[in-house]
């Protein structure tokens, strides 16, 4: 995976980034985009009404939008995302990480990424593509995250764990080190994963059940 961030790109420096999606997640996306130093060019929504701060909402990309442009989906739902990138996938995907996230230099993170304030991404961590790294959040030593994944606010991935595509992992959840969790898993608010999970499992509580 590329270990630059998109806006050090020197072909692509005075471009501006495009926010697929106006909504709450997407104003914490722009926080980080202008922090970072890049240039927001405006939101792509349906609804049109949706306003986010100074910015443009269009319902399709405008045709200022160039071929040096970018975009990140600012919408949370990992299944909405990987349709998106599909659909979008001609254009070129840019990437947010907050000037306060904790990256290591021996980590790597995919385009279209999103790392929140005071997350941390320890060495040798590997991150996909199209992920959200939630508020606070910690990805430790060795942990490899497929695409499309959301980590939600203070939850915690010990060392060397496997996060398969599309897993939501709920604010404050913890998973011991060396786990394997499958594609497509929802693991609530607050559990403790201490056992490996198959793909499309519901696991939660202290230690995690799967309910389905």
């Amino acid at each position: 995976m590329d270990m630059q961030r998109w806006k050090n790109s020197p072909e692509i420096k005075n471009a501006m980034i495009y926010l697929y999606g106006a909504s709450g997640h997407g104003k914490v996306i722009a926080d980080i985009v202008t922090a970072q130093g890049d240039t927001i060019g405006g939101f792509i929504d349906a609804d049109t009404s949706k306003k986010v701060w100074q910015y443009n909402t269009y319902a399709t990309l405008p045709s200022q939008f160039s071929n040096d442009d970018a975009i990140i989906i600012s919408i949370g739902s990992n299944s909405i995302r990987k349709r998106l990138a599909a659909e979008l996938a001609a254009y070129r995907f840019a990437k947010a990480i907050h000037p306060n996230a904790v990256v290591s230099s021996h980590s790597s993170v995919g385009v279209g990424t999103v790392i929140m304030a005071h997350v941390s991404v320890n060495a040798d961590a590997t991150v996909g593509t199209h992920c959200i790294l939630n508020t606070n959040c910690s990805i430790d030593h060795d942990c490899v995250l497929e695409n499309f994944v959301h980590i939600s606010p203070n939850a915690t991935l010990c060392g060397n764990v496997y996060v398969g595509e599309g897993i939501h992992v709920g604010a404050g959840a913890v998973i011991i080190q060396g786990k394997r969790i499958g594609k497509n898993v929802t693991i609530g608010a607050g559990a403790v994963v201490i056992r490996d999970v198959p793909d499309n499992a519901v696991v939660v509580g202290n230690p995690a059940k799967q309910i389905r």
